[in-house]
């Protein structure tokens, strides 16, 4: 069994302002990862999840996971990237499906003898299906571009596209004291702030 931390029994209550400072920019990083994948997501299944089940439905689903993982001392969670990858890659877009995987992952998780198991299998596979899952993030990333027409002949649109596909791809990353902006979080706070500061049109465009 892996140690669980539950407040109340495995320590005192009590409200530490430090650890909430700490976790406030983490909620940041994951509410516009999660918008992204939303975003890839409506592009996967055809449907407009931003609508129904609306985004305040499936932002305050990442926050009610967020807030049981860490009250038994877990880190923050919300979706990701990866799985979003997985369902591009099988086309497997059941929602009970990735109910059903969840719950198999949750119990093979106190299972060592299967993580034993899936090391045995050869660091280039787990690495080839690793370009792969990455990769289908921004080339799904792409697509969303493709589909709603967006003009990179215009130096706005292509200056934000190619600053996000390189600190994203290239999973670059901004140390702030304990705290760390990593890969996709950091590229799509950058791709935001660009999106609001640059003006539309470049004074050669005019």
């Amino acid at each position: 069994m892996p140690p669980f931390e539950v407040p109340g029994l495995s320590y005192p209550f009590k409200i530490d302002w430090g650890a909430i400072i700490t976790i406030t920019p983490i909620a940041f990083v994951t509410m516009t990862e999660h918008m992204g994948h939303i975003m890839v997501l409506d592009e996967l299944t055809h449907r407009n999840f931003f609508k129904d089940p609306g985004l305040n439905r499936t932002l305050a689903g990442d926050g009610v996971a967020s807030l049981v993982a860490g009250l038994i001392g877990g880190p923050a969670v919300t979706s990701y990237g990866e799985n979003i990858g997985v369902m591009a890659i099988t086309k497997v877009h059941s929602v009970y499906v990735l109910m059903g995987a969840a719950v198999f992952a949750m119990l093979f998780a106190f299972v060592n003898k299967l993580n034993v198991l899936i090391m045995q299998m050869p660091l280039p596979v787990i690495g080839g299906i690793s370009f792969l899952l990455f990769g289908t993030i921004a080339t799904s990333g792409i697509q969303v571009m493709i589909d709603h027409h967006v003009d990179l002949g215009k130096k706005r649109n292509l200056m934000i596209a190619s600053t996000t596909l390189v600190i994203g791809v290239g999973n670059a990353y901004l140390q702030l004291g304990s705290f760390q902006f990593t890969g996709l979080a950091l590229a799509t706070i950058i791709a935001i702030i660009l999106n609001l500061i640059m003006p539309q049109e470049a004074a050669s465009e005019k």
